[in-house]
């Protein structure tokens, strides 16, 4: 619907009703995030790609606004942070502010929901679309009152006068629909006047979980709805020979048997008959099973062995002249594959509607390019495949979330008008997700007379961290096994600033000769996505634990010799904080106790954060027990204090699970950590307890925060083992068999 634009910002909100601030964004035409904006100037986050305010908010006659943004809620508090934004750039209580997101056919494409990106690119647009929008609304207002606009004052949505004369925003919306572009040029209020920014509100999404609500996709139950499940084949390279779908079909319950080339699934009436039958069905189905893998123990060997696809020069800072090198050391670390190991099995639900659009609802993080992946897989209109995010039981990264959704999809297409509900099993989910890839990163540093570092140079082995769906079918796995399948794009490394193998391999240290190489080598013996800060976590562990090592051997203080190289202030100020929370500089030595620092700033553009952790070695059992944890998080001009810390300590948690405990084993043929017990996690005795050391910038542009504490964590963990027991260990993660060894050969 298009409306013709008006001169000025009192003339174009008069309607019936309610104004609509927003309008249904056709889902064709909405496909690309990074569309091009020409001869306009840049707007502030993505307004820059979705610039009209109508895009974003709807003033309501019910005396609530409806706030539209394409990032999802993933348990990162974003929807919290947004609300708290929109309402006080707005002057309305916090309750009347309703969110829809992740509606590929309502709400603005702000792509993926990942990298940390949320803050800096979606809240940046809500708080200047407010800001406008609310400008508009006052504008309207003085009009309204014939007052003049500097007089007014707004609470709550009411603007009064100082004649004592009030209007309301929703009385303010009556006749023509809001239809034009932000013009970024409104200033958003300064930090003195915010009522919800800076405070720790309460997360919208979390009573209703507390109460037990079905908030999660996994939980939903509609109407008329079919159980599907799906069978897997033993192995990646596994082709489908034969298999008995007539008996199946047979089976107690099932609606339909599905063969397409080597997918197989089902849908029954109940869900236990749809496990049972996809039980027969797996032990009727005969496959051709090839094995290829080199196992989880010769990873590393591989890495080092294949040749890469791509060398990639990430960085070449040459030193120019200066003092010979008096030393060099040299040091490998590795880190395995990590699932993403959802608590919550992925799941979806998937209905063909009488209209023929397949409506998806889904956890994906990459609702808009998940959406037109299927709709190229079922060979259907990208405009007839629509998906609903709903929040899911756990993942950042790319799980099988998509996959999930993909699966549902092809079942519902058999079963038109009936919503077929997907969940994964325990095994499938842990043997088929993307994981974390495995990498090999070396550093070598040539040092001078004092131990400072003169030339840095850092090489990266890894295969891909980036397989979403990305609008190609070839990225969802069941496509790859369709009669006529869909091939596996060939993937490719993320480039400046943000990068995946070799995020954060750039250290942030100012040293004279700074070299980064990225072997990037794109076959996968694993499948591999995005987990929780791609190829940062490794990165940074390597950094950090060389750091270390350098301080050592030349017998300086870890914060000290970090201070050193590091320039950036608001670095420097994140590690001091640290240091002085944990009481770095009064610590005592202890047999068998040590501590280790470490710091990132996140991409070198986002969120900085150091870690210091105290840890205890069982030198008979090496078994590390981490006895405490401190984090400062600087995040810039922070929204949600609460928000920030959770988010700061769960990453922190979540780094001390892969760091102690998490590695996928895999065979020649398959993977082999099917459930917790092949595959565990960091149990709630063993979480120690956190301090999280905020630093806010009022006024400072909003930085990305969930990622900020994974690199940090691993590295302050090795740094701490060896400080208790002079062994330093470079590979991931420090098992008690692995430490035990570790210290019987030192």
């Amino acid at each position: 619907m298009n409306h013709t634009l008006t001169s000025s910002r009192r003339g174009f909100l008069k309607t019936t009703g309610y104004v609509s601030l927003a309008f249904a964004i056709p889902l064709d035409a909405a496909l690309s995030q990074t569309a091009a904006v020409t001869a306009k100037p840049r707007l502030p986050g993505d307004l820059n790609t979705h610039r009209k305010l109508n895009a974003w908010l709807r003033v309501n006659a019910n005396q609530t606004v409806t706030l539209l943004v394409g990032k999802v809620e993933l348990g990162q508090g974003i929807l919290t942070a947004v609300t708290q934004i929109c309402a006080d750039e707005l002057d309305i209580d916090l309750s009347r502010v309703q969110v829809i997101s992740g509606d590929t056919a309502l709400v603005p494409n702000e792509g993926v929901t990942a990298g940390s990106f949320s803050m800096p690119y979606c809240a940046t647009a809500v708080q200047y679309a407010s800001a406008e929008v609310r400008a508009i609304l006052l504008d309207l207002a003085a009009e309204k009152l014939k007052q003049p606009l500097d007089t007014l004052n707004v609470h709550d949505g009411m603007v009064s006068a100082i004649s004592g004369e009030q209007v309301a925003y929703w009385d303010l919306v009556s006749g023509e629909a809001l239809n034009r572009e932000a013009t970024g040029q409104v200033k958003p209020k300064p930090a003195h006047r915010h009522r919800y920014i800076g405070h720790p509100v309460h997360r919208v999404d979390l009573t209703p979980k507390m109460l037990g609500q079905a908030m999660f996709v996994q939980e939903q139950r509609p109407a008329g709805m079919l159980f599907g499940h799906i069978v897997r084949p033993p192995t990646y390279q596994a082709k489908l020979m034969s298999v008995n779908l007539a008996a199946v079909q047979k089976m107690p319950g099932v609606v339909k048997a599905v063969r397409n080339g080597s997918f197989l699934g089902v849908v029954a009436k109940r869900e236990e008959q749809a496990l049972a039958a996809a039980k027969a069905m797996a032990a009727s189905a005969k496959w051709q099973v090839d094995k290829v893998l080199p196992g989880h123990d010769g990873i590393f060997e591989w890495l080092r062995k294949t040749k890469p696809n791509k060398l990639i020069d990430t960085k070449t800072q040459v030193r120019a002249g200066g003092e010979p090198v008096a030393k060099t050391m040299q040091a490998t670390y590795q880190r395995p594959y990590h699932m993403h190991a959802s608590i919550g099995t992925s799941a979806a639900i998937a209905t063909l509607g009488a209209d023929g659009v397949m409506l998806i609802q889904t956890h994906s993080q990459s609702v808009f390019e998940t959406s037109v992946a299927i709709a190229k897989m079922l060979g259907m209109e990208p405009a007839k495949v629509r998906c609903q995010h709903m929040q899911g039981a756990g993942c950042y990264g790319h799980n099988l979330a998509d996959d999930a959704a993909a699966d549902a999809a092809l079942l519902a297409a058999v079963v038109p008008g009936n919503p077929v509900r997907l969940q994964y099993t325990r095994e499938q989910e842990h043997t088929w997700e993307p994981y974390g890839s495995a990498m090999e990163i070396q550093v070598q540093a040539g040092l001078d007379a004092q131990g400072n570092v003169l030339d840095w140079d850092l090489q990266v082995w890894s295969t891909p961290h980036g397989t979403r769906p990305s609008g190609e079918p070839g990225n969802l796995l069941s496509a790859r096994y369709l009669e006529k399948p869909f091939t596996l794009p060939v993937p490719v490394n993320g480039g400046p600033p943000n990068y995946a193998a070799d995020r954060n391999a750039i250290a942030l240290y100012d040293f004279p000769g700074h070299k980064v190489l990225t072997h990037f080598i794109t076959d996968m013996p694993l499948r591999a996505s995005s987990t929780r800060g791609l190829g940062a976590y490794a990165n940074v562990f390597a950094i950090e634990s060389f750091i270390d090592e350098l301080a050592a051997a030349g017998k300086v203080d870890p914060v000290e010799y970090r201070l050193r190289f590091l320039k950036d202030e608001r670095a420097r100020d994140a590690l001091v904080k640290a240091a002085k929370a944990f009481g770095w500089t009064d610590w005592k030595k202890t047999e068998g106790r040590g501590r280790g620092i470490a710091f990132a700033r996140y991409k070198n553009i986002a969120g900085y954060c150091a870690v210091a952790l105290e840890v205890e070695v069982n030198r008979r059992n090496g078994r590390i027990r981490v006895l405490r944890a401190v984090a400062s998080a600087d995040v810039g001009h922070i929204v949600n204090p609460d928000g920030v810390s959770n988010q700061i300590e769960g990453g922190l948690i979540q780094s001390l699970s892969w760091s102690l405990k998490e590695e996928v084993k895999f065979d020649d043929t398959k993977v082999l950590s099917s459930d917790w017990a092949s595959y565990p996690i960091l149990t709630f005795s063993e979480v120690p307890p956190v301090e999280v050391v905020l630093i806010d910038r009022p006024g400072a542009p909003f930085l990305g925060t969930g990622e900020a504490s994974q690199g940090p964590t691993g590295a302050a963990l090795a740094n701490a083992v060896f400080d208790a027991t002079g062994v330093r260990f470079r590979r991931l993660p420090l098992t008690p068999d692995r430490v035990k060894a570790g210290l019987s050969k030192a």
